[in-house]
């Protein structure tokens, strides 16, 4: 009899752990409302939907779920839903960021959240634009040119110094988010002289390299466009990575550019030897 009134009651067990649970995803289901930005390259409106919500979802997570349920046509740009792959960039309240990284309890839910495109960038439809220009961009910019290996066996000698202050930038993941904040772009429209914040990471990669012996000075300060950048350090507030854009890629590339064309010494010695 002690044995049988030691068992466990495994239904009782079982109904008030299903109570529980039930109870928990009552207190965790909430709704908000999402303002998503509706339309293609010839224009569009701002459309409500009001959905479901739970502990731990994130913006992508809502914009699928009203699209499975209310907006079967909505366009959206994903891939990986884990903040490494870069396809998901929108505009979240006005500032731009990742969707899958975006959690809703970091949002106030009492009043709409705004899902728009990249303005950067022309619209495809609905949340997806054409970022096709970055990589026309992209093909602009004078290729890695390594110097002759070091050693007989086709090898190089390099600092780690030197390594370590490039590996930073090989964290892009080319969302294009510090593209689409950047007021050169966004506001100003200078694609045609301004390639960007991305890319001027890309060239400092490049010139920053310890084996790159290519020159593309000429090319930040004309075809690049450098000079347009006023360093509001917006870029840097945005990249997914933590990229520090700004201060370790954009001003040593405006430092060399004012080196090569803007030093009143250099000038003087140019002068001297006959060149311009």
């Amino acid at each position: 009899m002690a044995v049988e009134a030691l068992k466990p009651d495994f239904a009782d067990t079982g109904e008030q752990l299903e109570k529980q649970s039930a109870s928990h995803k009552q207190e965790q289901v909430g709704r908000a409302t999402f303002r998503v930005w509706r339309g293609d390259s010839t224009g569009g409106k701002l459309v409500d939907y009001t959905t479901q919500v739970t502990e731990g979802m994130v913006v992508l997570d809502a914009i699928h779920q009203i699209q499975a349920d209310q907006a079967n046509d909505l366009a959206v740009r994903w891939n990986c839903k884990a903040g490494k792959c870069g396809s998901c960039s929108a505009e979240v309240n006005g500032n731009p960021r990742l969707m899958c990284m975006t959690r809703l309890n970091d949002l106030n839910l009492e009043e709409p959240v705004t899902v728009e495109p990249m303005r950067a960038f022309p619209a495809v439809r609905d949340l997806v634009t054409d970022v096709s220009w970055n990589f026309t961009v992209k093909k602009r910019i004078k290729r890695f040119k390594p110097r002759p290996p070091d050693a007989p066996d086709g090898t190089w000698r390099m600092a780690q110094a030197d390594i370590g202050r490039v590996q930073e930038f090989r964290k892009c993941i080319e969302c294009y988010l510090c593209q689409d904040v950047c007021h050169v772009l966004r506001d100003h429209h200078k694609h045609d002289s301004f390639i960007g914040p991305r890319f001027l990471v890309y060239v400092a990669a490049l010139e920053m390299h310890p084996l790159d012996t290519e020159n593309r000075i000429a090319e930040l300060k004309e075809a690049h466009g450098v000079g347009y950048c006023n360093i509001t350090k917006c870029c840097t507030a945005v990249c997914p990575e933590n990229i520090t854009i700004t201060d370790n890629a954009i001003i040593p590339l405006k430092e060399r550019v004012v080196d090569e064309f803007f030093d009143p010494i250099a000038r003087l010695v140019r002068l001297v030897r006959g060149k311009r």
